[in-house]
């Protein structure tokens, strides 16, 4: 077949590479998405941990952290291999590319506190020593004295100021109850004598 000179079996050609590509790396991967199920234990985002998402991603937080877990060892660390189903209720998903700082899956069962989550906020290397993440300060503010319902940061050392109390903003707390919603609900492994049963049967 000459291509070159027939423009439409030239154009034809091309335009069902393209379509049959598009259906291969976007539409078919996307319905198998939608038609996954959430992982046992996996809970929807409440409305403020939605609220701390949006700032995550107005942050940029993605661009250092991922989000997904590789079934390596050098990952163990971070928690089990990521699932599908540990996708399901966020849209766009935040796998992320580079890990400039810790892969997040589980950041909430490896760190339950809101104290430590809220002074490395406000300054990573108030915690960290080495740290290169930069501070989101401008979520906190400083106060003579706390109010009754401010939530008050015990910044460390010489890390908090002078004469002054940290508290946070309410887009601090949305931001930490984000981190805290990002927890791997344990995978159900049958055990060795189920899997042969099984393997028997068929």
């Amino acid at each position: 077949m000459n291509f070159h000179v027939n423009p439409r079996l030239l154009f034809g050609t091309a335009f069902g590479v393209f379509v049959i590509l598009t259906l291969m790396i976007a539409v078919l991967p996307a319905i198998q998405i939608q038609q996954t199920p959430a992982t046992p234990g996996l809970e929807p985002l409440s409305e403020r941990a939605a609220r701390g998402r949006d700032i995550y991603v107005r942050e940029g937080c993605s661009y250092c952290h991922s989000q997904q877990v590789r079934p390596l060892p050098q990952d163990e660390l971070f928690g089990r291999p990521s699932a599908p189903g540990d996708y399901v209720y966020e849209t766009p998903q935040l796998l992320g590319t580079a890990r400039t700082g810790p892969d997040l899956s589980n950041i909430g069962n490896r760190q339950p506190s809101d104290i430590w989550h809220l002074i490395h906020l406000y300054n990573p290397r108030a915690l960290v020593q080495g740290s290169v993440m930069p501070a989101y300060w401008w979520y906190f503010r400083k106060k003579d004295r706390a109010d009754a319902d401010d939530v008050v940061v015990p910044v460390p050392g010489s890390s908090a100021p002078k004469g002054k109390v940290v508290v946070a903003t309410p887009e601090a707390l949305a931001l930490v109850e984000y981190l805290h919603s990002l927890k791997q609900p344990p995978l159900e492994v049958p055990a060795s004598g189920e899997e042969q049963g099984e393997a028997s049967k068929q």
